[in-house]
């Protein structure tokens, strides 16, 4: 064991006693979200972007569009498409070159909240059954890793596409800088993430706790209150009851965060 991996395990010790006594190292309660900040139209040269801040990570979300031909089980709907992108720049952990398993399933867990919960009505993104639609690219780009990327992920694409906007179309050409009707959107899918350490769930984990848990779940809610997706993490099992417990913390949490997405 090197020297990193000592401090780490005294770290990890550390935090699991707060959490069994009650308390969290940042003297968070059990259920409370760091601080989050959510800022839209971040890049003017995208249909639609929101940087997110939760605590000190930092996620950029990135929306473009451009015209491509329908999957042949769905003529006359639109197609998205996820990346995540999670470089050295965010944490040292992570390494330059194509996606890791953890890119691909940051992608997948945001790409299944948005597609679940019908929030696009891919419908109206039809040009030309069966020939042309739009195509709605998502991109998640980790500035600063500190824990939970998947509810920062989730709230920056969902803020990103409520503010989107749909470039004009001439024929086949799409000119990018006219943009005026908004993305048909219905729906503002968010993810509410806890972890389990020592049999005690904590939500919005820091990357400390990330470390020293058990076990992850992620459950991704729609402005109704329905369960759009779940990701599950770790070795731990959860009961029925547990999992129960967990979805209708996470349906008053991602409320609260959905106000920062749908300003009314």
């Amino acid at each position: 064991m090197d020297h990193e991996d000592i401090i780490w395990e005294v770290k990890k010790e550390g935090i699991r006693n707060a959490v069994l006594a009650g308390k969290r190292m940042d003297g968070r309660a059990q259920y409370e979200y760091r601080p989050v900040e959510v800022k839209t139209d971040y890049i003017k040269r995208a249909e639609g972007s929101a940087l997110v801040k939760l605590g000190k990570t930092q996620v950029l979300v990135g929306v473009k569009m451009d015209i491509g031909t329908p999957y042949p089980d769905t003529p006359n709907h639109g197609n998205l498409i996820t990346n995540a992108e999670m470089g050295p720049i965010a944490a040292p952990v992570f390494t330059p070159g194509p996606p890791d398993e953890n890119a691909i399933e940051l992608a997948r867990v945001v790409d299944r909240g948005i597609r679940e919960s019908g929030m696009i009505d891919t419908e109206k993104l039809c040009i030309t059954e069966g020939e042309l639609v739009w195509n709605v690219l998502v991109d998640v780009h980790v500035l600063d890793y500190d824990g939970n990327l998947f509810d920062a992920a989730s709230l920056g694409a969902t803020a990103a596409l409520h503010t989107a906007k749909i470039p004009k179309l001439e024929g086949e050409r799409v000119i990018y800088s006219e943009r005026k009707d908004p993305l048909p959107v219905k729906w503002a899918p968010i993810a509410a993430t806890f972890v389990r350490i020592d049999r005690t769930d904590v939500l919005d984990p820091s990357l400390g706790e990330e470390k020293s848990m058990d076990g992850r779940l992620t459950l991704i809610t729609r402005d109704d209150g329905a369960l759009c997706a779940a990701q599950k993490g770790g070795p731990c099992a959860y009961k029925k009851e547990e999992i129960e417990k967990l979805f209708d913390i996470a349906v008053e949490k991602t409320n609260e965060l959905r106000k920062k997405v749908i300003k009314k």
